[in-house]
């Protein structure tokens, strides 16, 4: 049987900057990106033509930053999808690679974020499990210091994203990827865990915020009605933009109403 052909529309490097440019996004400023290349229909180059046209509408000194989480550097005991039989777990701690900005790739964010991590000038941060790699002029500023017990919160690039200005483009991902309202997660009461993991001196535990993104999708609904988020289309995906700073206050108001959590310790997650 014949393999159908690809659907549209063709997406071209000129066509996507255009489009960036035209939803608002501005030469100089610094973006956090959340993209689904999938939803951007047919791009001529793929994830390198994506990550080339966020570069050229943000410009020489604007900075580009994705999350590069590596959730499979957790305990085997609490892995869902797929689960792995009980008698591995020890094995599999004892074994496991410690976490190498260089060389741990990105797990579970996409082709795009992968893609941005090893462009060249890329620099990473430094927690094990919930990273982000910036490229630009405030790469190092943004990435740099991220504490090993500090997931996304107050030491974390989420914060520093929050205190220069950043913004948000979620370039056809949906607000369950916004990673921004983690942020407010550490500002709420909220949960703490043990936290199981590879480090350099063999498995490690630290105990942590429980972070979660359960209902950030109706979270995101009510930031949209009620703060102006611009929207548009990129190729046939939906796009929109918005200040860190704005998600991350809005948040904190809205997870102390609608999702309270109580302040206890739980078991291990990722």
């Amino acid at each position: 049987m014949p393999t159908p052909p690809p659907t549209g529309p063709l997406v071209t490097l000129g066509s996507l900057t255009a489009q960036l440019r035209a939803l608002g996004v501005r030469p100089g400023e610094t973006l956090l990106a959340h993209s689904s290349l999938s939803s951007l229909g047919w791009v001529n180059g793929g994830p390198v033509t994506v990550v080339r046209a966020l570069l050229g509408a943000l410009g020489p000194d604007g900075t580009l930053v994705v999350p590069t989480q590596t959730g499979g550097l957790s305990d085997p005991a609490v892995w869902q999808a797929p689960p792995v039989p009980e008698e591995w777990w020890e094995t599999i701690r004892a074994t496991m690679p410690a976490y190498d900005p260089l060389t741990t790739p990105s797990h579970g964010v996409g082709v795009i974020p992968e893609t941005v991590r090893t462009w060249p000038g890329a620099r990473r941060s430094a927690h094990p499990q919930t990273s982000f790699a910036a490229v630009g002029p405030r790469a190092a500023e943004i990435v740099d210091g991220h504490a090993a017990d500090c997931r996304l919160g107050e030491r974390s690039p989420l914060a520093k994203l929050e205190r220069t200005g950043a913004r948000v483009l979620l370039l056809g991902a949906g607000y369950d990827s916004c990673t921004s309202f983690h942020l407010a997660e550490y500002r709420v009461p909220s949960p703490r865990v043990a936290v199981g993991r590879p480090g350099p001196d063999g498995w490690e535990t630290v105990t942590e915020v429980s972070i979660t993104s359960e209902r950030f999708d109706e979270l995101g609904y009510d930031f949209e009605r009620d703060r102006p988020v611009v929207r548009g289309g990129v190729g046939a995906a939906e796009a929109r933009l918005f200040p860190v700073a704005e998600a991350v206050a809005y948040a904190e108001r809205w997870l102390a109403v609608h999702r309270p959590r109580e302040e206890e310790f739980r078991h291990p997650r990722i």
